[in-house]
């Protein structure tokens, strides 16, 4: 077989027939997803509720709304983090390109494309799609609603820590810092005298007085690897019986979470109050019972709020010492009502559940997902990607119902768990036949020997080699 090298210069051709085009095969995770969207009419959906953005005459015809989400849901299937490298792996790959729909004479969208559409369909309308996806899972029988589980975690902001500036003068921490150094009578500080003065101050980091100067949104907290950082929050309503996502949102990151809980809880209520409105018979008892989070959401209010709700909470508490309930008789009854059902047996279930089912969300969305640092600035812009990102995760619940794997990394990893098995089991037969084998020369070895012996001893040396045999093989 020659060797071929490499042309440097083509001739381009006039006209190519279709049928001389090559045809790829595609990916088998995107093709079968693409049959999913297709018999619940996704397009149909997406350009019906995305029509008010669009001219009818005049303008030249834009990125189609189904192509554009289906690129936000490629960031959460290939784990990509930014638009700009999303656009970039749908243009480079062939099975992304049938995924989008595009032919191969066809360029796919650019990421300045992708960015203009983000920012001219409005925030409301991702939240319908996310709807739309929640709809999706309750007529295939994924969605319960009963039982939700609440946490949050922090995402890193697109804003670096040294370029913070003061609330009310806007001056940067450098000059923060020499104004400091000359009012304490040094005139000229240096860095090692600004980097003393820096040191003895409490309370530095403080987000009541710093903000960045282009993201206003992000907030200095700390990390999961305990970093300082600019930062936001993402916090999760999960179904504890599914895995499914019932609600995102994304808040300052210097908010408790008894602050948001509640918020939380109540966007989760609404969005199965328009699944049930909107979905089969399979949706219509889709109603929240009862509430798990960790030690982080206890506090008086949120459960006397919970209880309100008629909502029975299973929240961790913390060791708080003795308490004082003067004049605080609703927010013991909720208190203690909690308690006694975190030490049953049923809480002590939920609280298991809720590291599995949470922390997997988190897992899936922001680690290998792609979205742990956001390349986007203001809360609405990353909630615009997080609504998509997490509609992805859903439908990959869909996916597994359906082929197995959630992902196209899974379907891959599935192929490799079966040839795994499959060369395990050749293993261990040729390891059985090896065995085998040995004992058989073992023994012809032995009978061998036994011939070769005297003729008084013939006898008795052969029968111990033949019992030794039979005992051994």
């Amino acid at each position: 077989m020659a060797m071929g090298r490499r042309k440097t210069e083509h001739q381009e051709v006039l006209w190519v027939a279709a049928s001389q085009l090559p045809q790829p095969p595609g990916h088998p995770f995107y093709r079968r997803l693409n049959g999913v969207l297709a018999k619940v009419g996704f397009d149909r959906f997406a350009e019906e509720v995305c029509a008010q953005y669009y001219a009818q005459v005049m303008g030249r015809p834009s990125i189609p709304p189904g192509v554009y989400f289906r690129m936000l849901m490629v960031g959460y299937f290939e784990g990509i983090d930014s638009e700009r490298g999303i656009a970039w792996r749908c243009g480079d790959s062939r099975g992304l390109t049938q995924f989008l729909g595009y032919a191969q004479t066809q360029e796919t969208p650019d990421h300045s494309t992708v960015s203009r559409t983000r920012r001219l369909i409005a925030l409301e309308t991702h939240h319908e799609v996310f709807g739309w996806v929640l709809k999706v899972l309750a007529e295939k029988g994924l969605l319960e609603g009963k039982t939700l589980g609440v946490d949050a975690t922090t995402l890193e902001a697109n804003a670096a820590l040294r370029s913070i500036v003061r609330r009310d003068t806007k001056e940067s921490y450098e000059e923060f810092l020499r104004r400091l150094a000359k009012a304490s009578g040094i005139q000229t500080p240096t860095r090692h005298d600004l980097a003393r003065l820096d040191r003895k101050r409490k309370a530095k980091a403080s987000n009541r007085h710093w903000e960045h100067p282009h993201d206003p949104d992000a907030r200095i907290a700390k990390m999961k690897d305990g970093r300082t950082r600019m930062a936001h929050k993402a916090e999760h309503a999960v179904d504890m019986d599914t895995g499914a996502v019932v609600a995102v949102r994304v808040q300052a990151a210097d908010k408790g979470d008894t602050e948001t809980m509640l918020e939380t809880v109540a966007e989760a209520a609404q969005n199965l109050a328009e699944v049930r409105a909107g979905a089969s018979d399979a949706a219509e008892e889709l109603k929240i019972d009862e509430v798990v989070a960790d030690k982080g959401y206890h506090s008086n209010d949120t459960m006397r709020d919970l209880a309100e709700m008629e909502v029975r909470s299973y929240v961790s508490e913390p060791e708080r010492g003795r308490r004082v309930w003067e004049d605080k008789e609703e927010e013991r009854a909720a208190v203690y009502a909690n308690r006694r059902r975190i030490r049953g047996r049923r809480g002590r279930e939920l609280l298991r559940r809720r590291g599995e089912f949470l922390e997997r969300s988190f897992a899936h969305a922001y680690d290998t997902g792609g979205m742990r640092r956001t390349h986007l600035r203001a809360h609405p812009n990353i909630l615009k990607r997080a609504l998509i990102h997490v509609a992805a995760l859903n439908l990959g619940l869909v996916m597994r119902a359906v082929m197995g794997v959630g992902t196209p990394r899974g379907a891959g990893g599935a192929l490799r768990k079966v040839l795994a098995a499959c060369a395990a089991g050749v293993r261990a037969a040729v390891d059985s036949m090896k065995r085998s084998l040995g004992r058989f020369v073992t023994s012809c070895r032995r009978i061998r020997v036994s011939r070769s012996l005297p003729a008084s001893r013939h006898v008795g040396v052969r029968m111990l080699f033949r019992t030794r045999t039979f005992a051994t093989g």
